[in-house]
């Protein structure tokens, strides 16, 4: 099954745009290989990528389903930089660390890197994200660039997490030794009156 499950994850373009209706193409990939979800739903895949998913799974070839997204020409997004307020909200979302900036000041998008899955348009507040033609085919190089970059961003943001739980930890247990403390001092002080 795990051999099935990156065959197929291998075939599917890496753009982690959701499109699909899952969280990330591996997530689409495991589904697929489960037989829960059909070969048709990649829109950034299209006709080309069903073929080949056809062809891994061996299922039938069946055409995109348009509930799932059309068909486009690749696109990349662009931040406008007279409109950026530098709300960081793009950064949260990108699945590359396509966009990089500092709080309240302009942000970019490193075009090389971001995989045009539009997810950064949304929760812009001022938009100022549009896409644009991407002035590069995609191909199954960037496809597992893209891929590196996700998990690469994955494996940072598991790290952060890990580490902002370790130190609330250490807080909490500070505090409460620093409460046990408190109690013993204001019992000897009891004691002594």
């Amino acid at each position: 099954m795990t051999n099935l499950i990156e065959k197929i994850d291998a075939v599917l373009p890496q753009t982690q745009c959701r499109q699909c209706g899952y969280e990330n193409c591996r997530a689409y990939a495991w589904a697929i290989a489960i037989d829960d979800a059909p070969i048709n739903r990649c829109a950034p895949g299209g006709q080309k990528g069903i073929t080949r998913l056809a062809e891994v799974t061996n299922r039938k070839e069946i055409p995109l389903d348009p509930e799932y997204g059309h068909e486009m020409p690749q696109e990349v997004s662009h931040i406008k930089p007279d409109l950026c307020i530098g709300c960081r909200k793009c950064v949260a979302v990108c699945p590359t660390n396509a966009i990089v900036g500092a709080p309240k000041r302009l942000h970019a998008v490193m075009t090389e890197w971001c995989t045009g899955c539009a997810l950064c348009v949304i929760p812009c507040p001022v938009d100022c994200i549009e896409m644009v033609p991407a002035p590069f085919e995609w191909t199954p190089e960037r496809a597992a660039d893209a891929k590196a970059h996700y998990l690469a961003k994955q494996k940072r943001e598991k790290e952060r997490s890990l580490d902002r739980e370790k130190r609330l930890n250490e807080q909490t247990s500070a505090a409460k030794k620093k409460a046990l403390l408190a109690s013993i001092l204001a019992q000897v002080k009891q004691s002594h009156e």
